[in-house]
């Protein structure tokens, strides 16, 4: 019998030297087009915090937005996005971070979160965990307890975890 995650691993795409060379893209949307797929992707989300109190779920542009907005209606939380500079339209903190090549920038809405309320973040994938820790960065920043973060997918061999150490890191699916 497959496992939950076995029957999720058959609905991504692996696409070769994208978005460069050498860099093996794992393709989410034939899950997001399978009902059943994307509606077991995100009760596996949820469910390990149902019943921990979230007043919030946060979620990074852009795939985080699809996973954080279904999770939050699981949990009946609300929902926080986290864009990329100049795409908010009020005050905002923002947080850079490095790349491989260079840094990026996130920023949030300054009163997006209430200091004290508990939050989970979500993203589809866990690479080597710069994006996450920025993300986590500000909600400390504006006073959230971060409950915990989740993944849809972990990528082991990228160690992105031990950005994460200090928090309740899950996932889905585990890629070594």
């Amino acid at each position: 019998m497959d496992t939950c995650c076995e029957i999720l691993k058959r609905h991504l795409r692996d696409i070769p030297d994208f978005p460069k060379k050498g860099i093996i893209f794992k393709d989410i949307t034939p899950l997001l087009g399978d009902p059943s797929a994307l509606a077991l992707a995100i009760e596996l989300l949820a469910n390990p915090y149902r019943g921990k109190g979230i007043d919030v779920v946060v979620g990074a542009e852009s795939r985080g937005f699809i996973f954080g907005i279904a999770v939050a209606q699981c949990l009946a939380a609300g929902f926080v996005p986290i864009r990329k500079p100049g795409k908010l339209p009020s005050k905002t903190i923002r947080a850079t971070y490095d790349l491989e090549y260079g840094t990026d920038s996130l920023e949030v809405h300054a009163d997006a979160i209430k200091s004290g309320q508990k939050v989970l973040m979500v993203d589809d994938l866990l690479a080597t965990g710069g994006t996450m820790r920025a993300c986590c960065d500000l909600i400390k920043t504006l006073g959230g307890d971060i409950v915990g973060i989740t993944f849809l997918i972990e990528l082991m061999f990228l160690n992105g975890r031990d950005k994460l150490k200090e928090h309740d890191v899950t996932s889905v699916i585990k890629i070594d």
